[in-house]
């Protein structure tokens, strides 16, 4: 054959259009399988084919023994990363939460009902209330969980104050300290007066808390908890106020016969008595050795308990009964605050530790009782006052000037004042309407904490010796510690530093 006639065929046998008998060339399928990988790809450029993407390399056995690699379509597909997935979740259906009734009721009510008239579906909605307790429109067909069982009555969850976030009002300021706000512990004063015009409990120096009980003196030491009583009148007099001083284990106590009884509460002694009041006695404060009292009739006398004729001064700058009496910090000025609505500074004399008998300025700002006064501890010329139920203010003056430097309503009657002796804030226990304990932030007066347990008028106040305690005596004859002001390591370390001062009365008292 010659070589013209062996190509001719060659292209003939190439140019069939029907299929070619035998098996296909190795190179034949080395080629169309290249042929439509480069058509696939330029038919869809920037998106690859499912099977190259979706198959594993699986070694397979040749013919020679040798192992080639082949594509093997896997049976899971494969999502690209890119793609996002649906997830399993579902929705399970609770049954025993679920009313099948209810449910089987709805799925089977006539579309019709919907265009009914409205008496028609006001009678509907009364039979479903009273057959299932509620409307059925509002109704779930399904319920996916039951709701979370009610806790018994009166539990308090401990761990609410860590993980509960409760919204404050604009008015209470964010603090950055944990106030507690249930009492750390409570105490029973059963027949405490309820009286506002008196002043029934004093915490001394020395850790101790005295209170009146109507004709008894209780003595409560704070660090060993031992109670003891002190003192009981005689027939139907009872005790009007108290007050210590300021160190040392003295207790003056006022009567309703006008009298002021002085013990020694180290020994349960009853030291000396001094008259000069025609009326009972409902306020006390000490200036050192010198004993300041006031009276029912608006009388005040300073007695100076180291003599025998204790009356040094008498003064009457009020109408009416003296239900707040309080000397500042430094011994500068006395403050007296009246029945009468009317607030009187009186400056002490110097050289002695009594005060003029003319008042260096009368305010009449209030329009109630002035019994709630205390005295800011590092400016000691700032006296914070308060007014009774028809005032409800409580009140800063510069004694210095003379002016009201602040002014707010608490919407309450205020019974009683202090300051804190470790924070910059004033504590104010309230009676009519609210029955709370208020602690403001000086001098912005705004509300740091608002304290409630008490069921009737918070009547007194008093502070620990070491100022992070608070004691409330309410009209409900209970006594409440809350421990409102707990001491930091560095105002401990300061409060070492200060030396305490040697007691100015000593045993000089007759």
């Amino acid at each position: 054959m010659s070589q013209f006639k062996f190509w001719n065929d060659v292209n003939n046998l190439l140019n069939m259009e029907g299929p070619v008998n035998g098996p296909v060339p190795r190179w034949q399928k080395k080629k169309e399988s290249s042929g439509s990988l480069n058509s696939s790809s330029n038919n869809s450029s920037r998106i690859k084919s499912s099977s190259s993407l979706n198959s594993t390399k699986t070694p397979v056995k040749g013919a020679k023994g040798e192992f080639q690699k082949c594509k093997t379509p896997s049976k899971t597909p494969t999502p690209n990363k890119g793609s996002k997935t649906p997830s399993g979740d579902r929705f399970i259906p609770s049954r025993s939460a679920s009313n099948l009734d209810l449910a089987h009721l709805k799925l089977t009510q006539d579309e019709s009902s919907k265009s009914e008239s409205p008496t028609h579906k006001e009678l509907q909605k009364a039979m479903s209330e009273n057959l299932y307790g509620a409307d059925i429109s509002n109704q779930k067909i399904l319920t996916y969980k039951n709701k979370a069982p009610s806790a018994p009555e009166g539990f308090q969850n401990p761990m609410k104050v860590i993980y509960t976030q409760v919204k404050t009002p604009a008015s209470v300021k964010n603090c950055s300290r944990y106030i507690p706000q249930a009492p750390d512990r409570i105490l029973d004063a059963p027949d405490i007066v309820d009286d506002f015009y008196l002043n029934l409990i004093d915490w001394g120096s020395h850790n101790i808390l005295a209170a009146a009980l109507g004709s008894h003196v209780y003595l409560w030491n704070a660090a060993t908890g031992n109670i003891e009583q002190l003192l009981e009148l005689e027939g139907n007099d009872y005790v009007c106020s108290l007050s210590w001083i300021q160190d040392g284990y003295c207790l003056a106590v006022g009567t309703t016969e006008g009298t002021v009884e002085l013990w020694d509460c180290s020994r349960s002694k009853k030291l000396r008595i001094m008259e000069g009041h025609s009326a009972r006695v409902g306020s006390l404060a000490w200036n050192s050795y010198v004993l300041t009292s006031g009276c029912r009739s608006g009388q005040i006398l300073h007695h100076d308990v180291r003599q025998r004729e204790h009356i040094v001064s008498t003064i009457s700058g009020h109408t009416q009964e003296v239900c707040g009496l309080k000397w500042s910090p430094d011994g500068k000025y006395l403050a007296s605050g009246g029945n009468d609505n009317v607030l009187n500074i009186w400056q002490s004399v110097s050289g002695s530790h009594n005060s003029h008998s003319t008042p260096l300025h009368v305010f009449t700002a209030h329009q109630a009782a002035v019994k709630a006064l205390a005295w800011c501890p590092w400016q000691p010329h700032i006296l914070a006052s308060g007014g009774g139920t028809a005032d409800r203010h409580i009140r800063m003056w510069n004694c210095n000037t003379g002016s009201c430097v602040n002014s707010i309503d608490t919407k309450s009657q205020v019974c009683a004042l202090l300051w804190s002796s470790n924070y910059k804030e004033l504590i104010s226990g309230h009676g009519f309407a609210h029955n709370e304990i208020i602690i403001w932030k000086y001098p912005g007066m705004t509300k740091v904490a608002e304290l409630t347990g008490h069921t009737s008028r918070v009547l007194h106040l008093a502070m620990s010796a070491d100022g992070s305690t608070v004691l409330s005596a309410g009209a409900d004859e209970t006594l409440r510690l809350w421990k409102c002001f707990p001491k930091t390591a560095a105002k401990a370390k300061d409060a070492e530093k200060v030396k305490a001062k040697p007691s100015a009365l000593k045993q000089s008292i007759r």
